[in-house]
């Protein structure tokens, strides 16, 4: 075997905490950093997955208010015949991606030399790289993240090309009937996009409910909007078997399950998006030549500092098992770089909030604890549930849909501490960092009740829906 070549620190992979903590050893404290890189420079997020999506649902938004602009007075002739047309979507997105992604240009800002190839383990921080290099550093950080799941053991399935959330971003063409195979974060939203371009959507789900870690309410109204835009949701139903070709037609065989009855269907369509889980990029990282282990679903190892068995040997974002959002991958990264320059955060990943939104319209953004996993905890709380249309006043200027959602929150049963909050509504996203702020620093929820916030905003609502929590006992 060669001599190495010597590095300060390295990343396997370039998403969040990949490119972030070489960037700053680098650039902040003249650290020698490269980083390893076998195809999307940046990580996923802003080449195929989150700011994509959300320029396709941007588009699809627009699509759907061009179709009701005759109820905003507009006199537009037969506007519910509008086609959509999909080759200028993908070029706005295609485009888009061009226009935020200028990490090579950081590569050079921060002296990072990006090596392009795979890298795997070959010993205690070795690194063989696919180009012949072997690399050698203090630190090593990976950050290969994750990849849709396509069920082989579903026959047929992969044989008929089903898109995953990459390919379903290049459809230049419509498809006539969009058959979506699971009803997480990924699915919902494809779906509401693709119906609001045109096309027929069936979302197909395992579970009884769609988005099952949400909880029943927030489902409830949520599907209760989506249905009435078109989309047909199959809950208790598999996919049995599949024939034809994604693209061109499908037909599919479902099992679905009402109660005590168990039901045989088939449904035919044009295009499949496979949406039902992921996986971590770790099988080909050859982990255990370095002594790390993984989790029994395949994730790196860590601790609450992200360190894996190895000294010196971390792992951040969806491959370390963290919440598959990249504002967790960002604070993965603040955490493992702390922990490399000596100042680690003490409670690492212990207890830290994860804020999620789900973008569709109307959006769930949600904050803390659900209600359905206090609980299953035994958590005792107290509820406040107020709708859009009572307390967050702005909805009331937008489209009717927009007052048929609510906020809830979870207060503490003999504090004043928020546990949880969840909101749907347009934008709904807006109103999570002033209630995940009080919520880090401990204030009880009167902090939000007696602000002063500018009118009409959404945000006004909040020291609204506030001043309806229930007494302590």
């Amino acid at each position: 075997m060669s001599t190495p070549e010597k590095y300060d620190c390295i990343a396997i992979g370039s998403g969040e905490a990949g490119k972030l903590v070489p960037f700053i050893l680098s650039g902040k404290y003249g650290k020698k950093c490269a980083i390893i890189e076998r195809k999307w420079i940046g990580g996923s997020c802003p080449n195929i997955a989150c700011l994509p999506s959300k320029n396709i649902m941007h588009s699809a938004d627009i699509a759907h208010e061009t179709r009701m602009t005759h109820k905003h007075g507009m006199d537009v002739k037969d506007a519910s015949s509008l086609k959509s047309n999909m080759a200028i979507v993908k070029n706005r997105k295609v485009e888009m991606v061009k226009t935020v992604n200028g990490f090579l240009d950081l590569f050079e800002e921060f002296k990072v030399e990006l090596i392009r190839g795979e890298g795997r383990f070959v010993g205690p921080k070795l690194v063989q790289v696919s180009d012949g290099r072997l690399l050698t550093a203090d630190n090593i950080v990976i950050c290969t993240g994750s990849r849709a799941i396509v069920d082989s053991s579903i026959p047929g399935l992969v044989e008929s090309k089903p898109m995953t959330h990459i390919e379903i971003l290049d459809l230049d063409t419509l498809p006539s009937h969009l058959i979506i195979i699971g009803g997480g974060y990924v699915g919902v939203e494809f779906a509401q996009a693709y119906r609001r371009f045109g096309a027929e959507v069936t979302v197909i789900q395992r579970n009884e409910q769609i988005l099952p870690i949400e909880d029943n309410d927030v489902v409830a109204c949520l599907a209760g909007i989506l249905e009435k835009e078109g989309i047909r949701f199959l809950t208790n139903t598999t996919v049995e078997s599949v024939s034809g070709l994604s693209g061109q037609s499908v037909s599919l065989k479902l099992k679905s399950t009402n109660g005590a009855t168990l039901q045989e269907t088939s449904i035919q369509g044009s295009h499949i998006l496979v949406a039902a889980g992921r996986l971590p990029n770790t099988e080909d990282l050859d982990l255990e030549k370095a002594g790390i282990q993984k989790t029994a679903a395949g994730y790196v190892a860590v601790d609450e500092q992200l360190r894996t068995a190895t000294p010196g040997v971390y792992a951040g974002g969806d491959c370390a098992g963290s919440p598959h959002f990249t504002h967790m991958g960002w604070d993965d990264f603040r955490i493992i770089l702390g922990d490399i320059t000596g100042s680690p955060r003490p409670e690492g990943t212990r207890g830290r909030q994860v804020p999620n939104v789900l973008f569709t319209t109307p959006e769930v953004a949600q904050v803390g604890l659900r209600e359905k996993e206090a609980n299953a905890k035994g958590i005792e709380y107290r509820l406040v549930k107020v709708s859009m249309g009572s307390a967050f006043l702005r909805t009331q200027t937008l489209d009717p849909v927009a007052t048929e959602g609510f906020a809830k929150a979870l207060l503490a049963k003999d504090s004043d501490e928020i546990l949880g909050f969840v909101a749907l509504a347009p934008n709904a996203g807006e109103l999570l960092p002033v209630v995940s702020l009080t919520m880090k620093h401990g204030l009880g929820y009167q902090a939000i009740r007696d602000l002063i916030v500018a009118h009409p905003t959404l945000n006004e609502g909040l020291p609204m829906f506030f001043l309806d929590v229930p007494p302590r006992d």
